[in-house]
């Protein structure tokens, strides 16, 4: 399989030296009287000299290969056979996925030369045929892509959908806001991404036993990167919103083990992310997850012994749930909210095994 290095570059190109000069010592000796020195023809061979040396380096500087900035970036919407020269009939060095980044070094007729990431450890250099190959400067690139992720995305959603379709979603997503960082699309497709890159690091690490640590310290997290990138490229948006709330799930506790310190430390976050999102989509769920914790603490104090703080919990629950069905677009958190207010007027426990 060809691989391409990066920092390798096109051989430079050799100038040949003539055959050496042959020393004056060497040359036969003629009787006539030496000729003195005419500097004006010494002076026109020197000029010669200089020209013919320029334009060496000329050709040198027009020779050097271009650097990987000139080259274009792009990516597929369909998968796309690597071939290792541009004939179907060549061999097949690897298959790329949708989503996937490719260079494009050059192209021929109905073909691109490219390195192609397969994978973030495994590049391949061979032809690609040149259909379903989106550049930053195709028409409607935006478009395009961000509607082959919603695709993906409905097909990872479906019982028997296509292997792999979320991670194809993930990628195109990334790549629509990649590269076409000013389209109305841009701040929508990078949060789509880090949401679907948070939701499938989530399932793997919910299988881990370190899941089931109290402290959030001591269990694996969700990678932050992708969700930070969000806030940084699109600050003031909703999109920036949502990837801060999504942070929160790697400050809470694994399991409570029927402590009052978890939800009481929880409660405070889902606070403040409240106080400091307040045009959050996310806001009314916010305020509802700190209700319900604090509705839990009703009766975690209980066990503690701790009748006061039970009440006072109480009194906090239903300001949380009262804010949470205040919010304008509430939707099925407000419903949630509503409920969780009955639920604590009926002194119905939502924490632990208590039944009556």
């Amino acid at each position: 399989m060809m691989t391409h290095d990066r920092s390798a570059g096109v051989p430079s190109a050799t100038l040949s030296a003539g055959p050496p000069a042959v020393s004056r010592a060497s040359r036969p000796r003629s009787g006539r009287a030496r000729r003195p020195p005419d500097s004006r023809r010494d002076g026109a061979a020197t000029l010669y000299g200089a020209l013919v040396s320029m334009g060496c380096l000329l050709t040198l500087a027009f020779a050097t290969p271009a650097t990987a900035a000139d080259y274009q970036r792009g990516t597929v919407v369909r998968v796309a056979q690597v071939y290792l020269s541009p004939d179907t009939s060549s061999a097949k060095l690897a298959e790329m996925d949708r989503g996937r980044e490719i260079i494009v070094l050059e192209t021929s007729r109905d073909w691109v030369h490219v390195e192609a990431n397969l994978t973030e450890e495994r590049t391949v250099t061979g032809w690609v045929v040149d259909k379903g190959v989106i550049r930053a400067s195709t028409p409607n690139g935006d478009k395009i892509l961000y509607g082959e992720a919603v695709d993906s995305e409905d097909q990872a959603s479906r019982r028997h959908g296509r292997n792999g379709a979320a991670q194809d979603a993930m990628r195109l997503y990334y790549r629509t806001a990649d590269y076409f960082p000013s389209s109305p699309l841009a701040g929508e497709a990078m949060y789509r991404s880090a949401d679907i890159r948070w939701q499938l690091e989530k399932a793997d690490v919910s299988t881990r036993p370190s899941a089931r640590e109290r402290e959030a310290f001591l269990r694996e997290g969700m990678e932050e990167k992708y969700m930070k990138e969000v806030i940084k490229k699109f600050p003031g948006t909703k999109w920036a919103d949502l990837a801060a709330f999504h942070l929160i799930d790697n400050k809470l506790c694994g399991d409570w083990q029927g402590s009052s310190k978890c939800p009481v430390k929880e409660s405070e976050i889902y606070e403040k992310y409240a106080t400091e999102h307040p045009q959050s989509p996310a806001a009314a769920e916010a305020l509802y997850d700190a209700a319900w914790r604090w509705s839990a603490l009703i009766e975690i104090y209980k066990t503690e012994e701790e009748p006061k703080k039970s009440e006072e919990s109480k009194a906090k629950a239903i300001a949380r749930a009262q804010q949470a069905l205040s919010q304008p677009n509430a939707g099925d958190w407000g419903a949630r909210a509503q409920r969780l207010l009955y639920l604590i007027d009926q002194g119905i426990p939502t924490y632990g095994n208590v039944t009556q």
